[in-house]
């Protein structure tokens, strides 16, 4: 089922909050209902919310014709509503650059999405056994990314290859992706799943045999440092403490190549009151971590997976990305 899609005057969006207790499409027709469904989750994921910012801001257009100040004062709304993921910002500035084109670049960014998350999928087949346990955190299938999804859409890939994977999900807090759209989504493609709290992350490596971690990521530095929803960086180290292989499966736009490492990346945090239980409660409510590249142990990517050195491999893999859209004759 698509998560986002232009709807003549209105961006439509699944909205990931009713999930999976029923299914509930909306319609933003103005440039705050846009912003608003970012910062609230109703859409989330980080493709998907470049895909959404970029129908959004090809709505801003229309609603701002003629006005080119009120148009960029509304997208850059719109490239605020949430600071971590880079998808939102590339999205946005590359459908301002189309001037009279914009929903054709925002249906162009959407038509990309969906191959780029093909071959993420194919690249990762080969990462794992023929039948195993694998594991993920949050949630990154077709409903976070607007096409076949990337860490779940590598474990769909892999079954569709006749790889026999039974996939540990773990809940994800605070709002719990995981439970409900991660198992959501792995029931609906088939793929046997079972749910996990955050914390039997380590016990299940331990006891379980898992033979890799797949997660998504939000936005990548050129040396590996990754942003991903809270509790990724434990799970990263739990990995490498038991000597599995820990994958970041993400598209070319997730990675910021402006940013030297993961200390510039902005992280931003939740309201107290998704955590808090006892009224004036001290909270720390941080929504992503940032895992070192040291502990990651390749990207699978659109243009397969980037191992380390990722000081000249991820910037490999920004030349091969102009290269390919030049010869497409598509903006970079």
């Amino acid at each position: 089922m698509d998560s986002v899609w232009f709807d003549g005057d209105a961006v439509g969006y699944l909205d990931q909050r009713a999930l999976p207790q029923a299914v509930v499409r909306e319609r933003a027709s103005t440039v705050d209902d846009v912003v608003r469904a970012i910062a609230t989750l109703a859409v989330r994921g980080a493709p998907a919310i470049g895909i959404f910012g970029a129908y959004g801001v090809a709505l801003a257009a229309r609603l701002h014709a003629g006005d080119r100040g009120a148009f960029e004062g509304a997208a850059a709304r719109i490239r605020a509503a949430r600071p971590t993921a880079v998808n939102l910002a590339w999205a946005v500035d590359r459908v301002l650059a189309a001037p009279g084109d914009e929903l054709a670049q925002a249906e162009r960014i959407h038509a990309e999405q969906r191959d780029v998350d093909r071959r993420i999928g194919e690249a990762a087949v080969a990462l794992f056994p023929a039948s195993g346990n694998v594991l993920t955190h949050c949630n990154t299938g077709p409903i976070a990314t607007g096409g076949d999804g990337t860490a779940l859409g590598c474990f769909i890939a892999a079954q569709h290859a006749g790889k026999q994977l039974h996939v540990y999900v773990d809940e994800t807090r605070p709002l719990l992706q995981g439970a409900r759209l991660t198992m959501f989504e792995l029931g609906a493609a088939g793929v046997p799943c079972t749910l996990i709290v955050d914390s039997a992350a380590a016990i299940t490596m331990q006891r379980k045999e898992i033979a890799a971690v797949v997660v998504g990521a939000d936005r990548i530095a050129r040396n590996g440092d990754t942003a991903n929803k809270i509790g990724t960086y434990g799970v990263a180290i739990a990995a490498a403490f038991h000597g599995i292989p820990f994958y970041v499966a993400a598209p070319r736009s997730t990675f910021d190549f402006a940013l030297a490492s993961g200390d510039q990346i902005p992280i931003e945090e939740r309201s107290a009151d998704e955590v808090r239980i006892a009224a004036g409660d001290a909270v720390y409510n941080p929504a992503f971590d940032v895992t070192p590249g040291h502990l990651i142990s390749g990207f699978i990517t659109e243009y397969g997976v980037v191992r380390e050195p990722y000081a000249e491999t991820i910037a490999g893999l920004a030349q091969r990305h102009v290269s390919r859209m030049a010869e497409a004759h598509l903006p970079a």
